[in-house]
């Protein structure tokens, strides 16, 4: 999850701050994402959205109007023409189905297979309970999921930069071999380094605290040079995220890249 209020905030306050030389001494400093009141708050929204009391759910928040994200709606259809058949997508950190209640009227039966969130266990049960149905399922784990499904498209959305340790995951990413990897508002900076933040939510989204790292492009990207083909590189769809600051100054930016696999898809 990526939270996005904090441009117009008052300086030192809320936001992402400091450049921690371990996730201990960050974590020492923050609540994580247990707290309880983050997943009461996004089970009761996502559930409006669900029931049509409400059109739009984005990091616990509702809105009356969606904010579409069309890269990834056109990269959808892109690679399901690739492949030929209906994608089974995997939703990496995609807490109760956030992204797929946004994009549900143009998961087509030609585009669409099944959504698969890949989310912490606490989200899992709630996801389970309350949320899952023939479409959308809630799995602890990407081995957890592909005993169950032959995932084609992976969609990491603001969720990479919250893992303790994201290179470990991006190279063991690169080894399940999946068609196409989407990754959206990923948060990067313009140091020569990974940079390890705290990031402390605005009490009107949800009283919260946790790591959070700014990547080093060059270093994001070598991880998928052998195997994958950059195709695309875009903005964030969400106002405001083109511009992320850190210690209230300006040194940080979010981005999008969709990757195919070029041993499955000569592109």
């Amino acid at each position: 999850m990526f939270k996005t209020f904090f441009s117009r905030r008052k300086k030192n306050q809320y936001g992402w701050f400091g450049n921690y030389s371990s996730w201990d001494k960050v974590s020492a400093k923050a609540d994580g994402y247990q707290t309880g009141n983050i997943i009461i708050k996004t089970r009761d929204s996502l559930l409006k959205v669900k029931s049509g009391a409400a059109i739009y759910e984005r990091d616990s928040v509702v809105f009356d109007q969606k904010e579409y994200p069309h890269a990834l709606i056109a990269f959808l259809m892109l690679s399901a023409s690739l492949k030929k058949k209906p994608l089974h997508i995997l939703d990496f950190g995609g807490s109760l189905g956030s992204t797929y209640y946004q994009v549900k009227e143009f998961l087509t039966p030609e585009l669409f297979g099944s959504w698969n969130v890949v989310e912490q266990e606490h989200y899992v049960v709630v996801g389970k309970a309350d949320f899952e149905d023939d479409h959308l399922k809630f799995f602890w784990s990407i081995e957890a999921c592909l005993a169950e499904k032959e995932i084609d498209f992976v969609l990491l959305s603001s969720s990479v930069q919250y893992l303790k340790e994201p290179h470990v995951f991006l190279q063991e990413l690169v080894k399940f071999n999946f068609d196409f990897l989407f990754f959206d508002r990923t948060a990067f900076n313009s140091a020569p380094y990974d940079r390890l933040t705290l990031q402390v939510v605005p009490p009107e989204i949800y009283q919260a605290s946790y790591p959070a790292w700014f990547f080093k492009k060059q270093l994001f990207l070598s991880h998928f040079s052998d195997a994958y083909k950059l195709v695309a590189e875009f903005p964030p769809y969400v106002e405001g995220e083109e511009i992320l600051q850190i210690d209230s100054k300006p040194v940080a930016y979010s981005r999008g890249f969709y990757f195919i696999n070029l041993l499955k898809h000569p592109y």
